[in-house]
This record gives structure tokens, C-alpha cells and sequence, in this order.
């Protein structure tokens, strides 16, 4: 394997992994806030770990992990669409690729434009 497609290996299954751990840290936030009063919000905030300090520090909370999986989605659209466009390039029709049959059709199309 070449050294660019080793690389884009380890890319991937390291934005897998960043994506999927930001996404369990956002569904524990939720299961721990939503549903709550504020009261026991501020409970759990006062409790220990890093969803109490997550639950009482918001702005770091979004800092760190709200904006970073905003940033990697948006990267991962963009590489799709850059991806997609540099795959559906058409690439020119040259007459060794064409088949018998292509080019009897163009050899017949070439002598009636020259008859004209």
C-alpha cells in the first residue's frame, strides 16, 4: 500500500472515532440535563466527574465539544463534495477505448460529414 492511501485510512477511522466519542459525550449531557429541573441541574452540577463539571461550566462544554463536532461534520461535507466532484470527472474519450462498433459508427458519421 502506498503511503496516501495509508494515510487516509488512518484519517478516517481517527474521524470515526473523534465523531463517535463527541457524540457519546453530547448523548450522556442530554440524558444527564434534559427533563431536569434547574434545581437538580445545579445538584448534578456540584457532583463529581466530567459531566457534573460539563453540566456547571456550559461555556467550556460548548468550547470543547458542541463547536469541534460543528467544525468536524462540516469538514467531512466538504470532503465528501470534493470527493465526489474529483470522482465524476469525466474523463476524454480517447478511439482506443471505444469498441468495434463505436467506431464503425464514428468511421460512418466522420465519411458523411466529409460527403457534405
Amino acid at each position: 500500500m502506498n503511503k496516501k492511501k495509508i494515510l487516509f485510512i488512518a484519517l478516517g477511522a481517527l474521524d470515526i472515532a473523534v465523531v463517535t466519542f463527541l457524540f457519546v459525550v453530547h448523548i450522556v449531557m442530554l440524558a444527564n440535563v434534559v427533563g431536569k429541573t434547574p434545581e437538580q441541574i445545579q445538584a448534578f452540577a456540584q457532583g463529581q466527574g466530567m459531566f457534573a463539571y460539563l453540566a456547571g461550566h456550559l461555556d467550556v462544554y460548548g468550547y470543547a465539544f458542541v463547536i469541534p463536532l460543528f467544525v468536524v461534520l462540516a469538514a467531512n461535507i466538504v470532503g465528501l463534495v470534493l470527493y465526489i466532484r474529483k470522482t465524476t470527472k469525466k474523463e476524454p474519450i480517447t478511439v482506443s477505448s471505444l469498441s468495434e462498433e463505436e467506431k464503425e459508427a464514428l468511421k460512418r458519421e466522420l465519411l458523411e460529414d466529409l460527403k457534405k
